[in-house]
């Protein structure tokens, strides 16, 4: 086999005579000490210096550089943030359960009562709101009966209301409004329910338990299941 190349001088050749044909002056496995010699570096300032390298100076301050969770708060932001919010006031955040929906006088005062600081006067404050119209018992109960007529009884919906401390004249004609419409709710949500008349005794105790657990009076029920609503 003929390698190309320059041709060898017989400076590189050995002594002891001319070597063989497939011998090459360069050995792929030779060290770099002889460059390294030559470029003014030797392998043992070399690892010194790596060594020296290594070993840190302890007079240094080392900065460290910890991860965080994407979207996690730094560390103290969140309490800076909080120290840089204004102080809510009580009427304020009695403003802001207001905006949402309809509350009772005495719905609201549980709601603001772990609020209460020393200066504040939650009977003054409630008193405000009522006299600005931001609070009224009236248009909590029509709240309430809005919301609760399509799924429950009379006997129901007013239990809530007596919950709520409201003006026994306000109890009074929320009873005759929501026994005006009985008849018509309880039809509504037995049909949604069910559809059909009970056909067996046991089917007929079934239909009997879910109109009285939602507060319909039993003569509602009764007419409900006689099928006399469809006379």
């Amino acid at each position: 086999m003929i390698r190309k190349g320059r041709p060898l001088s017989n400076a590189g050749r050995h002594s002891e005579g001319p070597r063989d044909e497939e011998d090459d002056s360069f050995d792929p496995f030779e060290s770099f000490d002889a460059h390294d010699r030559a470029a003014g570096h030797s392998p043992q300032r070399a690892q010194s210096e790596s060594t020296s390298a290594s070993v840190s100076d302890p007079s240094e301050t080392t900065y460290t550089r910890s991860r965080r969770e994407p979207g996690a708060v730094k560390p103290g932001e969140d309490e800076a943030k909080k120290s840089q919010r204004p102080a809510r006031s009580l009427k304020g955040r009695a403003l802001g359960y207001l905006s949402r929906r309809e509350y009772s006088r005495a719905e609201l005062a549980r709601k603001l009562k772990p609020y209460v600081e020393e200066t504040d006067s939650l009977e003054t404050v409630l008193d405000t709101l009522e006299t600005e119209n931001w609070l009224s018992n009236s248009r909590f109960a029509e709240s309430l009966i809005h919301r609760r007529s399509s799924k429950l009884g009379a006997s129901r919906i007013l239990g809530e209301l007596k919950q709520h401390a409201l003006d026994q004249t306000l109890v009074e004609d929320a009873k005759a409004q929501l026994r005006d419409t009985e008849l018509a709710r309880a039809q509504a949500v037995w049909s949604k329910k069910f559809g059909e008349l009970p056909q067996t005794p046991a089917e007929r105790a079934k239909q009997m338990r879910f109109l009285a657990s939602r507060g319909f009076s039993g003569s509602t029920i009764g007419k409900i299941l006689k099928g006399i609503e469809d006379e």
